[in-house]
Parts: structure tokens; C-alpha cells; sequence
């Protein structure tokens, strides 16, 4: 059976032939059920009916008994997204102008509604904000528009645009590697005090979910900098610098160096990957990790400049209370011998 998705057209299309030794008697719709992901039988049969099913180029009943070696070509429509619609919720905005809005993302909170999270995102959120503005002038017209995005599990700052010419001014700025944005994070691992990784991300080709540091002529280039500002008993405390953007960059990258962040369970941050797993120290990182429940990564600084005065503006950001835990409990039991 081949599966393949049409975008231009919006259609997930199935190509399937009925195996040799097919020989029980199965309607045309229970067949379909059994190998269409996400298909009810009632669902099957309106395609059916509708025509988006042919066996060997010709519209059949859903009571049509399978053959061996039939052609089965189906094209299904995919339901248009639900539109993402305002949602009162507490954001923690740290800036705000005519032009932008500068949030301080909490952990666990996705950006931008899609499948599995169309409510309760960050979009959803700073609709209702821009809403409740333009409420104050009728002849305003705010819609929120994402510049960049942030992992659901990474905290930390974000800028997005309130107006068309912002939300181009500030893209292209990202597009061109000309803003400031500074990481920190608690990785597994003793790097030298500063480095840089380079390295082509693209999806894994174990697991599609995932990304993956891949072959030069694969995935897009990654590079990240960084620099150890402090140094625990097999861990260390890094500030990150991006040159690109590219998907889990961060993540994967230390991965990649076998220096995975600490509490990321996607990458290999969950489990003691340095040091001494017994006793004490075991149960100590059991209950941080299991406590702090992500990836120990914060999107601490932002800097660009302003897509209307074209003044350089930057923003820095406390660490949130469950990454500053993480480090108060290496300094009081994992000192450094560095």
C-alpha cells in the first residue's frame, strides 16, 4: 500500500492492491477500514459514495466483494484546520508597543495551534489580547503574527508581530541571522569552556517524530555556539548561541556531542548519562528530572532591531523557578572538581 500526501490540492492519496491470497469475501468499505488510518466505517462509505473511491478505475457499491489483485485508488480531502480563536489566559508580556509584543513563554504552553493542540496556545492567547486592544479603537485591526517559535517544553522569550510591516521587518531579520538570541541550559557532561557545533539537521530516518544530525548532502545547516558558565559534577551550566533556527537545533545538536540536555526526554535527557548511578545520587536526579518534566533549556536573551524607530532593542529574562531549582540543587550536591 502507498500512502502520499497532495498539499497543492489538499488530499491524502492511498494506492493499495489486493493481495494473491485474498480470498475471504470482504466488502469493498471493511477493507478500506482496515488499512486507512483514522477510518470509521461510515466515514469510508461516504467516500464511497462521493467518488473519491476506484477499484481498477471504476466506481463500485460499498458491498462490492474484494478480488485478489484488485486496484484500490483513494483520494481523500483533508477537513480544513479549525480556525484558531481567542482564549482569555494569563501571558506573562514583558514588552509591548505598537509594533510587537515581547512574551515570556512558560514551559509546557505550545505556540501555534495544530493538530492535537488546536486550543490553549500561545496564539490563542495573544488573539484575545489583541482583541481586547482593539477594542479600546475600533479602527484598529491587530491580529498576532508569529515570528519564531519556541519548543512546547523550552521557556522563555518570544517576539511577535502585531502589524504586516513588523511582522516582515522582524522575519527578515531572523531569515538573515542578524538577531541576538541567547540560551541557557544544564546539559550531561563536561565540554570544553566553549565551542561551536555544526552539523545538517534533518527528520531522523529511525523515527520521522525526531530530528536528527545528518549526512552533508541531507537536512539544512545548523550551527550552534556555545560557552560553559559553570561547571557541576558531570554537568554543566551552557550559554547557547544560535546562528540558525532550525527545528530542536539545540537539543539535537548536544545530543549529537553526547552532551544531551538535561530532562529532555526526546533526546537522551532523562536518564544519568555521566557519573555514578547508585544511592543518593540516583534518587536525587530521579526526583529533578521527574520534578522538572521537560528539556532544562530557557530562551534567556533576544536582541534586534526595531522594525519601526531601527533602534537595537534587547531583552533578557529571569530563569524560570524549575530551572533555577536544577541549578541550586547541583551547587549544594554536585560540585565541581573543574
Amino acid at each position: 500500500m502507498k500512502k502520499k500526501a497532495d498539499r497543492e490540492n489538499q488530499k491524502t492519496i492511498y494506492d493499495h492492491v489486493v493481495p494473491e491470497g485474498q480470498q475471504e469475501e470482504i466488502r469493498l468499505d471493511v477493507y478500506i477500514t482496515s488499512f486507512v488510518e483514522n477510518a470509521s466505517r461510515t466515514k469510508v462509505q461516504k467516500a464511497i459514495k462521493d467518488g473519491h473511491v476506484l477499484v481498477n478505475d471504476k466506481k463500485e457499491k460499498a458491498s462490492y466483494i474484494m478480488q485478489p489483485e484488485d486496484m484500490i485508488h483513494i483520494e481523500l480531502p483533508k477537513p480544513p484546520p479549525p480556525e484558531a480563536k481567542p482564549e482569555e489566559m494569563e501571558l506573562n508580556i514583558v514588552y509591548e508597543d505598537d509594533d510587537l509584543i515581547i512574551v515570556n513563554k512558560e514551559a509546557g504552553m505550545v505556540v501555534h495551534p495544530a493538530y492535537a493542540n488546536w486550543t490553549g496556545t500561545l496564539v490563542n492567547g495573544l488573539m484575545y489580547h489583541v482583541d481586547e486592544l482593539a477594542g479600546e479603537d475600533e479602527d484598529e485591526n491587530l491580529r498576532p503574527g508569529i515570528v519564531h517559535r519556541l519548543d512546547k517544553d523550552t521557556s522563555g522569550l518570544l517576539v511577535v508581530a502585531k502589524t504586516d510591516h513588523a511582522l516582515a521587518e522582524l522575519s527578515a531579520l531572523f531569515q538573515e541571522k542578524d538577531v541576538e538570541r541567547t540560551y541557557w541550559a544544564v546539559i550531561w557532561g563536561t565540554p570544553e569552556e566553549e565551542g561551536t557545533i555544526e552539523g545538517n539537521i534533518g527528520r531522523s530516518k529511525k523515527d520521522r517524530k525526531l530530528m536528527a544530525v545528518q549526512p552533508e548532502n541531507y537536512g539544512k545547516p545548523a550551527v550552534t555556539h556555545y560557552k560553559v558558565l559553570e561547571y557541576f559534577d558531570y554537568l554543566s551550566l551552557v550559554e547557547v548561541k544560535l546562528e540558525t533556527g532550525r527545528t530542536h537545533q539545540i537539543r539535537v545538536h548536544f545530543n549529537h556531542m553526547g552532551n544531551p540536555v538535561f530532562g529532555d526526554p526526546t533526546y537522551g535527557g532523562t536518564s544519568v548519562r555521566y557519573g555514578p548511578n547508585t544511592g543518593s545520587r540516583k534518587s536525587m536526579f530521579h526526583n529533578l528530572i521527574t520534578g522538572l518534566g521537560r528539556q532544562c533549556l530557557h530562551a534567556k536573551t533576544l536582541g534586534f532591531v526595531h522594525p519601526t524607530t531601527k533602534e537595537v532593542v534587547r531583552f533578557d529574562s529571569e530563569l524560570p523557578d524549575d530551572f533555577q531549582h536544577v541549578l541550586t540543587m547541583l551547587r549544594e550536591n554536585c560540585k565541581s572538581e573543574y
